[in-house]
């Protein structure tokens, strides 16, 4: 154990080196010797800072006057030094930016990078919004969407949502104002581009000139509308940034959105393992490169030197809150829903299965058949396979049925099923927790009656089309599961992914029956 007899009860900042002289970890504290001594006199440590102490052969120490020196001193040794067992920023995932290009007619687009020449708006909060955006200033504005300008007038310029700069009929100036109002709206000052259209929209209609005037009058109407969606309801004329985390399995789920006036501009997400005083430590690197906002969001206190820390790296004061209700409430709550949905939403539809079936366990591994025919002829059968909530293509499986003359969906699904689980038990192949049949009771029961054969017990049910009933063994009416609630809508994903993988085998056989 590394001797901390010595340590002052001073703040500053501390490094362990493991034993090749390599600096593992840098932290600051209030006092020095009472938070060194404390990784090593403590027995409930996280599995991340247990392996620090077991790599950790020395440590020493920088002394500062205040904490907020020592949060500086942390952040420049951690760049410096960049130790392993700190914080890795890296976000964990790449959001799209809605970019306008810098050519002299300008073309708006989605660029995943900052890689050419142009302007950025965004990283958006989701793909549908930022399309959602982009598809109402694109159309509004009527601005090219195309990577070459063409040499005559494409489909959009005869619906009327582009110029058609290829064609000479807008020139450089006039398409540069539109270009122009596309940026205003997309920077956020909407309601003061919706004033100055009015007032235009006005003079044009004195001037009898109604059909700019009707073309204002759109305008105006889908910048109300894209304002609508985007628009908080809530007066604030300061930027904030809400921050929170799960932890789970060990790992810390973290989630920051920039609020800029009100209206949510995008999100990162960043995945990293536990530690103590992550928060803290997230927000010292974080605004390291980045510039604080003027309010700070957070779901716990924090340290009370991160706040004028916030503040000398901005130049003016950075609030820090922790909201118990209200507004800002809400915030955190929205944040801590998408990190449900972002990080865990596949599980919560597996748990959601399991509470709805009842199930022991939750169904990790899940197997899906479904019978296709048209008429009578090239019938075959499909088998999907969704894994962790999610599509795992590599275990998908076509059936040609070989038993069967004629039109029986029953004998069909039986043979498939037994031909599936059949191999898998004489290759000693793992068994899936959970099977799907589409159908309803008949084809449950021949997809039960094949387990039984097969000598394998495995959870199975079916899903009928139409009023996506679901059915399990034992039951001769469908469960009580509404078919909106989460549970019945992954089955129905599942299925419809069976049916759509049964159907294109379906049709390429009836094709090569075409082809001679």
């Amino acid at each position: 154990m590394i001797d901390t007899t010595s340590l002052p009860h001073l703040p500053g900042c501390y490094r362990f080196y493991d034993a090749d002289g390599t600096v593992i970890y840098i932290g600051k504290a209030k006092d020095l010797k009472k938070r060194v001594s404390s990784y090593f006199q403590k027995r409930d440590h996280d599995p991340k800072t247990e392996m620090l102490v077991g790599a950790a052969r020395s440590v020493d120490v920088i002394v500062t006057d205040t904490e907020v020196e020592a949060l500086i001193l942390e952040n420049t040794l951690i760049k410096r030094f960049q130790p392993r067992y700190n914080i890795d920023l890296k976000d964990s995932k790449n959001f799209a930016y809605i970019h306008l290009t810098g050519d002299e007619f300008p073309r708006i687009g989605i660029a995943r990078k900052k890689t050419r020449t142009g302007t950025y708006y965004g990283p958006f909060v989701s793909a549908r919004e930022r399309d959602y955006v982009l598809d109402v200033v694109k159309k509004t504005f009527r601005l090219r969407s195309c990577r070459k300008m063409p040499k005559r007038a494409c489909l959009r310029r005869h619906i009327g949502t582009c110029s058609a700069p290829c064609t000479g009929e807008t020139g450089p100036e006039a398409y540069a104002e539109q270009v122009r109002l596309a940026e205003s709206v997309l920077k956020g000052h909407g309601a003061d581009l919706i004033h100055a259209l009015a007032d235009e929209m006005a003079r044009r209609a004195e001037r009898d000139d109604f059909e700019k005037a009707m073309q204002l009058r759109d305008q105006i109407a889908a910048i109300k509308h894209l304002e609508k969606r985007q628009r908080a309801d809530r007066d604030v004329r300061h930027d904030e940034d809400v921050i929170h985390y799960l932890v789970r399995d060990g790992h810390v789920y973290l989630m920051l959105f920039h609020v800029v006036k009100g209206t949510l501009s995008d999100k990162q997400e960043y995945v990293f393992d536990e530690r103590e005083d992550l928060l803290e430590e997230f927000i010292v690197q974080y605004y390291a490169e980045n510039d604080p906002p003027a309010e700070l969001i957070l779901p716990h206190p924090v340290d009370d030197a991160i706040a004028p820390y916030l503040s000398d790296i901005r130049g003016k004061k950075v609030a820090i809150t922790v909201p118990k209700q209200g507004d800002k409430k809400k915030l955190l709550d929205l944040v801590e829903k998408n990190i449900e949905i972002g990080f865990f939403g596949d599980r919560l539809k597996q748990e959601a299965l399991k509470k709805a079936i009842g199930l022991p366990e939750t169904p990790e591994v899940i197997e899906c058949f479904d019978i296709s025919h048209l008429a009578g002829t090239a019938m075959v059968g499909s088998m999907v396979q969704f894994r962790g909530g999610r599509p795992d293509k590599r275990q998908y499986r076509r059936f040609k049925i070989k038993t069967l003359e004629g039109i029986d969906d029953f004998a069909a699904i039986a043979e498939v099923v037994g031909r599936r689980y059949r191999r898998l038990r004489d290759e000693g192949a793992p068994m899936p927790d959970l099977i799907i049949v589409d159908g309803g009771k008949g084809q449950l029961s021949a997809a039960a009656g094949a387990l039984t054969e097969v000598g394998v017990r495995i959870p199975v049910i079916a899903i009928a089309k139409r009023e996506e009933e679901v059915y399990i063994p034992g039951m001769s009416i469908p469960l009580p599961l509404s078919k909106k609630k989460k549970a019945s809508l992954f089955i129905q994903e599942i299925r419809d992914e069976a049916h759509r993988f049964a159907i294109a085998y379906n049709r390429l056989l009836r094709k090569k029956q075409v082809i001679p």
